[in-house]
Formats: C-alpha cells, structure tokens, sequence
C-alpha cells in the first residue's frame, strides 16, 4: 500500500492547536490593498479557526 500522502499547500495554510482545533489566516490581505480600509485590513491580520463545515475537509487534507 502507497504511503498517504498530505497536500502540500494545505501543510503550509493551516497549523493545529493545542486543543486540536485548526487554525487559519485570512483571506484578501496580499494585494490591491489601497481601496481596502485601514479597519478591515487590520482586522483580516489576525488568524482565526476553520468553521467546523469545513474541519473534515482540512484533515482529509492533512492526513488526520
């Protein structure tokens, strides 16, 4: 049996916690940022969890 092996660009997106919840970064942050508000900008700098329709599809991608 092959090895399974995890996608490449979702070992780099995502990080686990320590209470095993996944964690993410936002989206909309890399360019054309001079019509976006200083408010909104700010706030997509923080990083917040993956929503819970979508763990089962990041562990599948991890390999969890």
């Amino acid at each position: 049996m092959p090895k399974m092996k995890s996608v490449s660009s979702a070992k780099k997106r995502f990080t686990l916690t320590a209470t095993g919840k996944i964690k993410r970064k936002h989206a909309f942050k890399s360019h054309i940022l001079t019509k976006k508000s200083t408010k909104r900008k700010r706030n997509l700098t923080h990083s917040t969890i993956v929503d819970q329709a979508n763990v089962k599809g990041v562990k599948e991608m991890l390999c969890m």
